[in-house]
């Protein structure tokens, strides 16, 4: 048995279109014999039963009803396999640039999107690949950035304090009381942007897993007492703040949330640019309670509007770490509110903006 099956192993072709074509060549060749060798036995009998011909003539009468009968089994099993052949390698031809495509995110390359001619079975499949190089293509794109801005951020504040540090062992430099608060800034900086990366992950992480509380909270309740913290700021930078918030009860996180509503305000003040006060509205529409806070300043353009939301990055092209903070604060939020269940935007207008989320009722 095991030398009979090493024996059809041998004879198959180890290609698929070769083995697809081999196999539909038997199945269609014994269909056709098996069809011909009836036509054949009907004709002959057919012929014996109704013809006055002598055992002579039934005999060549058979042989050439034979011979016909094979050359025909021959073309048709020669023509059929040849146009198997063909269409078959026609409609595997996205598979083999699939198979192309994987070649090259094998050698580390991001191949260009297969082209999808139809919206059969292969068609979804390659539909499905391309948006996975995509995603691919975008998770490591954002990766390189991550990586660039994370070097970025640290380079600066640890090339200051091993600077002055060595400085100040080297005995070129004398310490005092604004040097060492400046290095105690230097220091918080990079503890603020590791405390914030770590929020970031932690949010992420949850979004996969359902493994945080929430409670009922008084909106109203939790503005207010996100809005006293800021009372210091906004006496001093005299800024005017106005709040029209609409009761309600709903369910969320009440850290989370908090830290969303902190971290708008501390962008209204910090990107301030008036004349012009801040407005804080609160509002339960059929789609969930809404949140704005529209302020005066820079305004945002249509490009930026989604990726603001992204980590690291700053409305100010100098990257500032004094008017631009790390560039964490939104794309926390986004993690926060998508966790929720809400929504989170901005609708930029001349010379203001209004940040906004939309949170879940129920």
């Amino acid at each position: 048995m095991l030398q009979i099956r090493n024996f059809i192993s041998a004879i198959i072709p180890s290609g698929f279109l070769w083995r697809l074509t081999f196999l539909n060549t038997v199945i269609v060749g014994i269909a056709t014999v098996i069809l011909g060798w009836s036509l054949y036995n009907t004709a002959c009998t057919l012929a014996d039963a109704v013809g006055n011909m002598n055992a002579y003539s039934q005999q060549q009468y058979n042989n050439t009803l034979r011979t016909y009968l094979i050359i025909f089994l021959l073309l048709t099993i020669t023509m059929g396999s040849l146009l198997h052949y063909y269409l078959t390698k026609h409609f595997i031809k996205p598979i083999r640039m699939l198979m192309k495509s994987t070649d090259q995110m094998k050698s580390g390359n991001f191949p260009e999107q297969v082209p999808v001619k139809k919206e059969d079975e292969i068609g979804l499949l390659i539909k499905k690949f391309n948006e996975l190089v995509q995603q691919l293509n975008t998770n490591e794109q954002q990766r390189k950035r991550m990586v660039a801005d994370l070097s970025h951020e640290f380079r600066t504040p640890l090339a200051n304090l091993n600077g002055y540090l060595l400085a100040l062992g080297n005995g070129d430099i004398r310490g005092d009381e604004n040097l060492f608060r400046s290095l105690h800034q230097e220091a918080e900086r990079l503890t603020s942007l590791v405390e914030q990366l770590d929020d970031l992950k932690e949010w992420e992480y949850l979004s996969s897993h359902n493994l945080y509380e929430k409670e009922e909270t008084e909106i109203t309740e939790l503005l207010h007492q996100c809005v006293t913290m800021f009372d210091r700021k906004f006496h001093k930078t005299e800024i005017a703040l106005h709040i029209d918030v609409t009761p309600a009860k709903l369910q969320l996180h009440r850290e989370g949330i908090q830290q969303v509503l902190t971290n708008f305000l501390d962008n209204a003040i910090r990107y301030y640019q008036g004349p012009g006060d801040i407005y804080l509205k609160g509002e339960q529409l059929q789609a969930g309670y809404k949140i704005s806070l529209e302020s005066p300043g820079p305004t945002i353009e249509e490009n930026e509007k989604e990726i603001i939301f992204e980590r690291f990055h700053r409305l100010d092209p100098s990257r500032n770490r004094n008017t631009g903070g790390s560039g964490l604060g939104l794309a926390i939020s986004k993690a926060i509110i998508e966790r929720h269940g809400g929504e989170i935007g901005v609708q930029p207008k001349e010379s203001t903006n209004t940040f906004w989320i939309l949170l879940p009722i129920n």
